[in-house]
């Protein structure tokens, strides 16, 4: 359940794009379909399976890998602790920090309860 839970975004991402896949291969296969029988030409499973993964294959290159590596690719480098993503956390919480220390009286309490409800890596 925590796999579930912790990437939900990712899941529903996968299903919208099973989703958006299985429909265009369907709705492929009737204009398939449509354009065989006006060439007067019987439809092969061979020919709309080609046909199918040219234009997946187009739209792949021109739309998805493009966004696909801007979004991903950022997300894994700021998930795995590139040294742009890491460096900015790790100077926000020391402010953070000093701006408690200062309004705080039992500022070190207060951290060290945070601490231990969300342990650092």
């Amino acid at each position: 359940m925590w796999t579930l839970k912790k990437f939900g975004f990712a899941w529903v991402t996968l299903g919208f794009l099973a989703i958006s896949l299985a429909g265009h291969w369907v709705f492929g296969w009737f204009a398939y379909l449509d354009e065989q029988s006006a060439l007067g030409a019987s439809p092969s499973v061979g020919g709309y399976a080609v046909e199918m993964l040219r234009d997946t294959f187009e739209n792949w290159q021109s739309e998805f890998l493009q966004l696909l590596w801007q979004v991903v690719g950022l997300t894994i480098l700021l998930h795995v602790g590139s040294p742009q993503s890491k460096d900015s956390e790790d100077r926000s919480e020391a402010k953070l920090d000093a701006i408690l220390r200062r309004v705080d009286p039992e500022a070190e309490k207060t951290l060290s309860e945070i601490e231990r409800r969300y342990p650092s890596a």
